[in-house]
């Protein structure tokens, strides 16, 4: 089955995501300068049995979500100095672009595909919306991490909420609960 709106979810990339110092800031940004809305907040995410590149992870994320057309993009604030794929990007590089997503309906096959490629796994955790999501250490020969978004429980109604109602969007109320 397919997310509404979209092709077969394994064809590719669905997301772009951006860390950020600020993500009340880079929300309006968005929607004052790109006109990128609603927004979906969620102030807390830390995952279900996080793991960075292998330990158990501490770190606290706040995140948003919204749709620019068919595109979701994602805003990822970390909320402390714990250890995360987040950090590790703002030492290197700073903030901006961080990582692709990609649905998959094959999320270990895929993994397992990647790390056989030589990309390491930098981050796996447990999501609201029922699956899992794993980053792939892609940053030798891509300009960003790839993450894999594990298709199930809660994907399609979640994902298909926040598209449906970027549609038409008409400014107001622009940053909303994310579940």
């Amino acid at each position: 089955m397919g997310l509404v709106g979209f092709g077969q979810p394994d064809d590719g990339i669905i997301q772009m995501a951006y860390v950020v110092s600020d993500i009340r800031a880079a929300m309006n940004h968005w929607v004052e300068k790109l006109k990128v809305g609603p927004w979906f907040l969620l102030d807390h995410f830390t995952g279900n049995d996080p793991k960075y590149r292998g330990a158990d992870s501490k770190a606290d994320v706040a995140l948003a979500m919204s749709f620019a057309g068919h595109m979701n993009i994602e805003l990822i604030q970390p909320n402390n100095d714990e250890p995360s794929v987040y950090r590790e990007w703002i030492e290197r590089r700073g903030y901006g672009f961080h990582h692709w997503g990609r649905a998959t309906s094959n999320f270990d096959r895929d993994v397992r595909q990647y790390r056989a490629a030589g990309h390491e796994l930098a981050f796996l955790a447990g999501v609201p919306s029922g699956g899992r999501v794993a980053y792939m250490d892609t940053t030798a020969t891509l300009p960003g991490y790839v993450e894999f978004i594990e298709i199930g429980g809660m994907f399609e109604p979640v994902f298909s909420r926040f598209y449906r109602e970027s549609i038409g969007w008409d400014g107001s109320s622009p940053v909303r609960s994310f579940i």
